[in-house]
């Protein structure tokens, strides 16, 4: 008659470290999925048009709120409208993707790297799956040396994209406060985040108390708060990163005597 069995298992010093250190690689392998590189590697189809003048960074500032800086150091109008599947309602301003197009003669192949500014609400940006509406400036920048009004003249394309970690040579993250801003209110643009790129969340903290309040966003990468008082600067402000959930800290950047307009950079980002 058959009779169950029960195996005694045990396990000694080494197999409890070898468990350990497997346990620890795959915390680091989740930790490293969530880490973008600054060279695509999933790539994905998408397609593409362009808008504004052949040479430029297709409209002044756009739906993120950027204003001219997008033709200007470090976006250098390297810029793009995303669809909505992209944009997702101005979460995705200041994600960085990569794109390149194989199927005209006209197209390099090789890889070019721009920066969400601006939505494309309509049109084939809402019916395509993913969509780019390039500056003339990206959309030619995708062209073999000297074909890039040939590739320009077909307007519509078929391409590949892929998502990469923003990189700035070293810019520190950047804060423009929006000119509607007073004493009790203040609304802010942030700019040049390296590494993901986009925002989750965004909060300011006064000086003269610990405590964080959360900031809305308001549109694009404006990010606004309407405390019902006067508020206590220097001001800090905590960003959280949508992609990988990474937090910064922007300790004083906003100093005393700030003024609406003016723009404020501070000693840190996230690469």
């Amino acid at each position: 008659m058959a009779t169950g069995l029960v195996y005694k298992l045990s396990f000694s010093p080494f197999s409890i470290s070898c468990l350990l250190v497997l346990s620890f690689f795959s915390f680091a392998q989740l930790c490293f999925s969530l880490s973008l590189s600054t060279v695509g590697t999933s790539w994905s189809p998408a397609g593409a048009t362009w808008y504004g003048s052949p040479d430029g960074a297709g409209s002044v500032g756009g739906a993120c709120g950027y204003g001219d800086t997008v033709s200007q150091s470090p976006f250098s109008s390297l810029i793009a409208a995303a669809g909505p599947s992209l944009y997702r309602s101005g979460k995705e301003c200041g994600a960085c993707y990569q794109v390149k197009c194989t199927q005209n003669p006209a197209c390099s192949g090789k890889p070019v790297r721009v920066v969400i500014t601006d939505s494309c609400p309509g049109g084939p940006c809402a019916s395509d799956s993913a969509h780019f509406d390039l500056s003339g400036t990206a959309f030619g920048a995708m062209a073999k040396p000297g074909q890039e009004e040939h590739l320009r003249s077909a307007g519509v394309l078929n391409i590949r994209y892929a998502r990469v970690a923003c990189d700035y040579s070293g810019k520190t993250v950047t804060f423009h406060v929006d000119p509607g801003s007073n004493p009790n209110y203040i609304a802010v643009v942030v700019e040049f985040e390296e590494g993901d790129g986009d925002l989750a969340g965004v909060a300011l903290s006064e000086a003269s108390k610990a405590e964080w309040h959360a900031m809305q966003q308001s549109w694009g990468a404006v990010w606004k708060l309407d405390p019902g008082y006067k508020l206590q600067a220097p001001l800090s402000i905590q960003l959280k990163s949508q992609y990988s959930g990474k937090t910064l800290v922007a300790k004083n950047v906003i100093p005393e005597g700030w003024r609406p307009g003016g723009t404020y950079r501070s000693v840190v980002n996230f690469l």
